[in-house]
């Protein structure tokens, strides 16, 4: 090793041990050292904990106040509160001082009154915050803190008990904060319905019945403290809280419907299957439709991942942008304190940082069941101590590919949606495209004299419409002194059916102006949605008329399969005797030019075309090589595969529509059309080149 290596394994070394202070700082939810929240020491002489560390809102409280300000239990009876000092009166002051806490700390709530299943079997135990959960309770204690709504959407990785920390702290709203508080929860399942259930039973069951009650209520120490409501067997209530608890399964939306709810936990989101009836979407709605824009309520969407483009996915994605009511929030797998392997001793870890430092830039691996040094490095970088690299290391070895061992144990929320070592693209590279992705400057439709023949193209206008289907990024550019060649292209993949779940039809306008500067094209409109063949022709034809006549490619290949009597054809024929030469036509070979074979429109796909089109989109995104302003296109990248047999497909339930438009759009982009050319109307000088040309595309 050299000196700045030395140097740089130390650094590690000390990182480390700052990292592991941090993951295993002491946790005493009773003493209130390092609890959540901000913490102030009270000292109280007499009190069974003679220093603890409450939340420093308490001290608002006149009782906490005059409490610190004597220093004692016997004080305050005596001087405070000029009573006797008994047993009894000290037994009452404590009483209150709890009462007074578990409003405000729940940590200290749930491990003084909240029990649950002990994992691994045995006697139910108090709940005790782990790292993860104090990171999540500390999230929602904020917003409630702040008098804000709560709501979030939390991406989970599995076996840290985010789901029951969401209840348990729902729990705590209702037996604590405020009466008449109802909550909703619904499961993936029926299973998970039941554990739910069985949850809710343990808790009460323990749940100290004199807490449910203010004190001085009188009570009877029989009284239930959860019954039935109703004949259906998920409804209950605890009536010292005037409260209910409603559990429902996706499975069964009628179980899932909304009313006086103030709470809803939604579990598994992801899991959800969408059927004709069910959608997701439908089910959240139903549920949440109801809950006020207020304090004291709580929407929670929690799930393990399962893929990309689903309404989790969505509404995961909206959340981390910004444009969501919802918080998002992801806890890695090495924030999770079980996951670490120690070493044997510190030569050990030395000689572990060593090889992890050295090998940080090495992509190579010697079998499949292990990580690159790169991806190492970036664990370290993430903040992964070298313990959990370590073990990390050790559990790769059960893998196969990285896809799923990332799939049990993400590092972060992109690598969390990863559903197969198969896929065609990078997650990383994919995601780096989503940035500039925004919402539509424009919607609406483009109409010209008819929908189709001779006056489909007169008349040419962009109405905006609220359900228009056409959205515009970038708006046509037209100049009466200047005009730009192949400045516009326009592709179209063809929908093969009209069922929901069968692939939509997409017209893709791209802007290659900058390319004439060695800059990439971007996505300047975009029509999506389900319509007939011959429709969809006219329309895109429509479409590239707008946009200053553009190069129009059609996709052939469904119209060719479903041309059983020639229709594909005729309706080609008809749009090439209007548009003209600016319709795509497939290069001849040598052989049909001899044989004077008429030329066929539109780009076929074949087994041959169709890898060489998804091989130049695979290195468009790793390169970069164009600009994408929809972020439905990048769903499809993450849900595209590689087949057993070497062919390229859409996952199951997913779509390749808009990724077909890209992929075709720029192999023609790139390696068939001319660079654009500016003209000059005034002169008729041609520009070949351009001293950066301003436009929407530029500086959009």
């Amino acid at each position: 090793m050299n000196g700045n290596t030395d140097i740089a394994i130390g650094k590690i070394i000390r990182e480390n041990e700052q990292r592991r202070l941090m993951v295993f700082a002491p946790f005493n939810p009773i003493t209130g050292e390092g609890s959540i929240g901000e913490r102030v020491a009270l000292s109280i002489s007499g009190y069974p904990i003679s220093t603890q560390y409450i939340p420093a809102e308490m001290m608002s409280e006149p009782f906490i106040k005059s409490l610190s300000k004597v220093g004692s239990i016997d004080a305050l009876i005596k001087d405070i509160l000029n009573l006797p000092v008994t047993e009894e009166a000290r037994e009452k002051v404590v009483e209150k001082f709890i009462r007074i806490r578990i409003k405000y700390d729940f940590p200290f709530w749930a491990a003084m009154f909240s029990y649950i299943k002990r994992k691994g079997g045995g006697a139910d135990v108090l709940f005790r915050l782990n790292r993860p959960q104090r990171k999540l309770i500390k999230r929602l204690e904020k917003m409630r803190k702040a008098g804000k709504p709560i709501r979030l959407i939390l991406l989970k990785a599995r076996q840290w008990g985010g789901s029951t920390a969401i209840q348990i702290y729902m729990a705590w709203l209702q037996l604590i904060h405020e009466v008449g508080l109802n909550s909703l929860i619904i499961a993936h399942q029926g299973t998970g319905s039941d554990e739910i259930k069985d949850m809710f039973d343990r808790m009460i069951k323990a749940y100290p019945i004199e807490i449910l009650h203010e004190i001085g209520e009188a009570y009877s120490p029989n009284e239930p403290k959860l019954v039935a409501v109703g004949k259906s067997g998920n409804i209950f209530r605890v009536p010292q809280r005037n409260c209910k608890i409603k559990i429902g399964t996706a499975e069964r939306p009628n179980s899932c419907r909304g009313g006086d709810y103030n709470l809803v936990h939604l579990s598994e989101v992801a899991l959800w299957k969408e059927t004709d009836g069910k959608k997701p979407e439908d089910i959240v709605r139903s549920a949440c439709s109801g809950i006020l824009l207020k304090a004291l309520t709580l929407i929670a969407y929690e799930s393990t991942p399962n893929g990309v483009g689903n309404f989790f996915h969505k509404e995961y994605l909206a959340a981390k942008q910004g444009i969501s009511q919802f918080e998002a929030m992801f806890i890695a797998w090495f924030e999770i304190e079980q996951y670490e392997l120690p070493f044997e001793d510190e030569a050990e870890r030395h000689a572990f940082a060593e090889r992890l430092y050295t090998n940080r830039h090495s992509d190579e691996v010697k079998t499949d069941r292990e990580e690159a040094g790169t991806y190492l490095w970036r664990l370290w970088e993430k903040g992964a101590t070298l313990e959990a690299i370590h073990w990390y290391i050790s559990e790769r070895s059960k893998y196969t590919n990285h896809g799923d061992m990332a799939s049990e144990y993400p590092s972060d929320d992109i690598e969390a949606f990863t559903y197969s070592g198969r896929k065609v693209f990078s997650n990383e590279d994919v995601e780096l495209f989503r940035a500039a992705c925004k919402a539509p400057r424009l919607k609406g439709e483009v109409y010209g004299a008819a929908d189709e023949g001779e006056k489909a193209l007169e008349g040419i206008r962009f109405k905006k419409e609220a359900d228009g289907r056409l959205f515009i990024w970038h708006d046509v550019e037209r100049s009466e002194s200047e005009k730009v060649t192949d400045r516009y292209l326009v592709i179209v993949d063809v929908c093969k059916g009209h069922t929901k779940n069968a692939d939509f039809a997409d017209i893709l306008v791209l802007d290659r102006l900058n390319m004439i500067d060695g800059e990439p094209p971007v996505v300047a409109a975009e029509w999506h949605g389900h319509i007939d063949m011959d429709k969809l022709a006219w329309k895109a034809t429509q479409i590239a008329a707008y946009y200053d006549n553009a190069l129009l490619v059609i996709e052939s290949n469904t119209l060719e399969t479903n041309n059983t009597k020639g229709e594909a054809e005729y309706i080609l024929t008809l749009i090439n005797d209007v548009y003209g030469r600016q319709l795509y036509t497939r290069k001849q070979s040598a052989e049909d030019i001899r044989q004077g074979l008429p030329k066929k429109f539109g780009f076929h796909t074949n087994a041959l075309t169709k890898k060489v089109v998804v091989y130049n989109l695979k290195v468009a995104i790793r390169e970069r090589l164009y600009i994408e302003r929809e972020a439905a296109c990048l769903d499809e990248y993450l849900t595209y595969i590689e087949t057993d047999k070497g062919g390229f497909e859409a996952m199951e339930g997913y779509h390749d529509d808009r990724l077909m438009t890209r992929a075709i759009g720029l192999q023609i982009c790139y390696h068939e059309m001319d660079l654009p050319r500016i003209i000059n109307l005034n002169n008729n000088i041609n520009a070949a080149v351009s001293s950066k040309v301003v436009s929407a595309a530029t500086i959009g």
